[in-house]
């Protein structure tokens, strides 16, 4: 990875562990964390717990094995941008790399969501959009329920643009990423002097979003203390800096959302129950991608048509086999899954019909046990899984049954034992 990413014109920095990472990125300035999810020391989750911390946060991509997806969907909640499954494709690597270093802003500067869903047809759709259009003029505080993935931000986005505030700020703050250091004065500011490091005045994001719409995802990560205040800000509508004696009138409508049950966490004491009901006057639940089956073709033709542009392609559809695969398939990270899915099959489609071979190997493999589980008989599914990825490791090996091995993370017996099981020529 080094030697390919050095050639794409990339100034590259390699560490092997977790210690010798943390000293390097506090002693140097990055754009980018390519990191494996499993270090000799530690893991990804014990660097990634310090960002904003002991060193700045910068976009992250995990590397991980097949058995480390569900790890992987867990660490993107938290703030990571991206994960990619081992071996990695290089055309995919530069792609994910690409839009997180496009993606990277100003630290002061709050990136405003994009639009980039599409309605659907289906009855849940319908309910969901009907549930919008209604809040939207009102200035009701509105929570919505969901899975990671399933377009919450999106959700967030139309209501402020049907809303009497659609000419003012759209501020989208990621709750998950606060540390809890740094969150009150994110959120409300702080003078100069009020804390080390706090050279001069900051403006809050909630106060730059004055007059409009301030999206709060994953509330349920925020301390007590910021609760505290934000539940202040609610009854007062007025904030007050960090350091500072003096309060801020603010006039802003609050959206939040949440993947946690936060009724839990509150029996739990992790969060307050006034300000449950304060963010809940009105509840929005997002279904699943599993359940909008009526939707997932024009999910499909959308995420097709935007990866066409983007990548300069020509796909029209995918094979029959995978649509097959697609609507069996329970999309544990939703729309998001399923957008990136489509955009790494166009990537890699050379035709018009992008085919079974060009998804994911960390998706047959949850796919295949996905099935199994249903339907323990499937014993010649499974083998024939099998025996395709040991057909793309060797491929891609170039023949050299060690690699090979390797890739499949088995040893070389049981490769050659599995090759003449299939029938697969040595």
């Amino acid at each position: 990875m080094e030697t390919f990413l050095s050639k794409k014109g990339f100034a590259v920095e390699i560490r092997h562990d977790l210690k010798s990472g943390l000293e390097a990125l506090k002693t140097s300035d990055y754009d980018l964390l390519l990191l494996d999810h499993q270090l000799p020391d530690g893991s990804s989750s014990d660097l990634i717990s310090r960002q904003g911390t002991e060193f700045p946060a910068i976009p992250v991509i995990v590397i991980t094995s097949f058995n480390d997806v569900r790890t992987a969907v867990k660490l993107m909640k938290s703030g990571v941008h991206e994960y990619i499954t081992k071996p990695v494709n290089p055309d995919e690597l530069l792609m994910i790399i690409g839009q997180a270093l496009n993606r990277q802003a100003p630290e002061a500067e709050p990136v405003p969501l994009v639009s980039g869903f599409i309605k659907g047809t289906s009855k849940s759709s319908d309910k969901l959009y009907e549930h919008i259009s209604l809040v939207a003029p009102t200035d009701m505080s509105v929570m919505i329920i969901g899975e990671s993935g399933t377009g919450k931000e999106h959700v967030a986005r139309s209501i402020h643009d049907l809303s009497k505030r659609a000419d003012k700020p759209f501020i989208a703050i990621d709750c998950g990423i606060l540390s809890r250091e740094l969150a009150g004065s994110e959120l409300f500011g702080h003078i100069k002097g009020a804390f080390t490091g706090a050279l001069t005045d900051k403006t809050g994001l909630i106060e730059s979003a004055d007059g409009g719409t301030v999206f709060l995802d994953e509330i349920g990560n925020l301390s007590y203390d910021v609760q505290i205040k934000l539940l202040r800000m609610l009854q007062e509508r007025t904030i007050q800096p960090v350091g500072s004696n003096q309060t801020v009138k603010i006039d802003i409508r609050l959206i939040t959302a949440t993947n946690e049950n936060l009724m839990e966490g509150i029996s739990q004491g992790n969060f307050r129950e006034d300000i449950y009901h304060r963010i809940n006057e009105f509840k929005i639940q997002m279904p699943p991608l599993r359940e909008r089956a009526a939707d997932l073709e024009l999910f499909i033709n959308h995420f097709i048509q935007s990866a066409n542009q983007e990548l300069e392609r020509n796909v029209e559809q995918v094979s029959a086999e995978v649509m097959d695969i697609f609507y069996e398939y329970e999309w544990p990270g939703n729309l998001r899954e399923l957008k990136n899915v489509i955009r790494r099959m166009v990537l890699l489609t050379q035709g018009k019909v992008a085919g079974k071979e060009f998804l994911p190997d960390e998706m047959l493999l949850l796919f295949t046990k996905q099935v199994a589980q249903s339907n323990p008989d499937l014993k010649v599914f499974q083998e024939q899984s099998e025996k395709e990825m040991i057909t793309k490791a060797l491929i891609q090996a170039k023949n050299n049954k060690s690699k090979a091995a390797k890739l499949l993370n088995i040893d070389r017996k049981t490769l050659y034992y599995k090759m003449e099981k299939y029938g697969i020529e040595k």
